[in-house]
């Protein structure tokens, strides 16, 4: 229950001028589909939008994508080519895009290294400090959350075997990490089952 005389945190509050929104979740919940979705609509309301995504197509993104067919590094060499990589998109293009009042959509971000390194072990709340560091809270994270077996069912009908980072032990634990972060002001779960235009209502919603 919400205290009396306390107004709730509104969205899209950062210090920067322009917008900051993620999406994340499990593999299979159609992030990618629904940032572009989202990133339409901006551009629709005459927004200047900027759509990106991790690992990056930088040098340490693609070692970190390559590890996912080539077989995985250890956790500590896992998070550290994260946070390689993070720092530099953080740098190159999130906070420059940011401070020219652009909107900023990224398809997964540092919730994803806590949920799949937290998976293999690493405490989640570590890794959210190590980033927090020099990456920037968005103004909305959007969650969107499906069962496993679902998400498996759609990597699957997308003609994708599933790699070392979707074995399903794995993203049962990424999906409770996931969820933990339900109660996070800047957060919001979206029920990601459904049609594309059911979900992109939600999400609207949600905003």
């Amino acid at each position: 229950m919400q205290a009396a005389g306390k107004m709730p945190a509104p969205l899209f509050t950062s210090m920067t001028k322009g917008t900051f929104i993620v999406l994340d979740g499990i593999d299979g919940t159609g992030k990618s589909t629904q940032a572009r979705r989202l990133g339409d609509w901006f551009i629709s309301q005459g927004r200047e939008v900027v759509i990106s995504w991790e690992p990056t197509d930088g040098p340490w993104g693609a070692k970190l994508r390559a590890s996912a067919s080539s077989g995985r590094l250890s956790p500590e060499d896992e998070l550290q080519y994260f946070l390689n990589d993070r720092r530099q998109h953080v740098e190159e293009l999130i906070v420059p895009s940011l401070a020219v009042g652009k909107v900023v959509i990224l398809d997964r971000y540092y919730f994803s290294t806590m949920a799949y390194q937290g998976a293999r072990g690493l405490d989640p709340a570590e890794i959210r400090i190590l980033n927090e560091q020099f990456a920037p809270v968005p103004d909305l994270l959007l969650i969107l959350d499906l069962d496993v077996d679902a998400a498996l069912g759609r990597i699957r009908a997308r003609g994708d075997i599933a790699n070392e980072f979707e074995k399903r032990e794995s993203l049962e634990r990424c999906r409770e990490i996931f969820l933990s972060l339900k109660d996070e002001p800047f957060a919001r779960i979206i029920d990601s089952s459904g049609s594309l235009d059911e979900v992109e209502a939600r999400i609207r919603q949600a905003m």
